[in-house]
């Protein structure tokens, strides 16, 4: 669906080619996704988390919070990759702020106790998805900002797990098509009132995934 312009950020990125350039997701074996790890083992920066895989999973169906059996859920594969995530940060010796901020639909708020651990993870309506936000989008929206833009202190990072479209109407239109797959990561600069998107980190890609099928 076409992105409504009131809901972009206030960053304004140089040029859409620009930016489409600087969004591609990388590996952490690229050079690119090296200096990512680089800038993160510093701390002071946000990592928002798009949930892992969820390809062959049944559709959202009743979009209510907490009915497992209505949403569309992590695959097997997901599950893994989850875990998979959290060892890699652990193991290139990434700092993580506690709590972790997920959202509350299973597949964020799994992904988030998968990787990080239940007792270390916070569930927040803050993150989560727009289908599932009703009335609230704007705020949900807002809240997203805040929480891409405020400040972090050295030597840790500010950890969300979420969902693509909000970030979408963030962050902007250049994370849309196959930009932000599912298990990817947004790694962000705030800035108090606003951000920088420094790229897309892939911690734990799988072949052909990142995408499902759903409408």
């Amino acid at each position: 669906m076409p992105l409504p312009r009131r809901s972009l950020p206030l960053l304004v990125l140089p040029t859409l080619a620009a930016a489409e350039a600087r969004l591609r997701p990388v590996s952490v074996e690229a050079p690119e996704g090296k200096a990512l790890i680089g800038r993160l083992r510093a701390g002071g920066l946000v990592l928002f988390l798009r949930h892992a895989d969820t390809r062959g999973e049944p559709c959202d169906r009743s979009y209510r919070l907490g009915d497992r059996a209505g949403q569309r859920n992590l695959a097997p594969e997901g599950r893994a990759q989850a875990v998979r995530i959290g060892a890699r940060l652990e193991e290139f010796g990434v700092p993580v702020q506690l709590p972790v901020l997920a959202g509350p639909v299973y597949r964020a708020r799994d992904t988030a106790e998968l990787a990080f651990g239940k007792a270390r993870v916070q569930v927040t309506d803050s993150l989560l998805a727009d289908d599932y936000a009703g009335g609230r989008l704007d705020w949900v929206l807002a809240e997203h900002r805040r929480l891409f833009g405020a400040l972090v202190p050295p030597g840790t990072n500010r950890v969300l797990v979420g969902h693509r479209t909000p970030a979408i109407l963030v962050a902007g239109e250049a994370m849309g098509g196959r930009a932000f797959p599912e298990g990817a990561a947004l790694v962000i600069a705030p800035g108090g009132t606003g951000f920088d998107l420094l790229g897309i980190l892939m911690l734990a890609p799988l072949p052909e995934g990142g995408f499902h099928h759903c409408g």
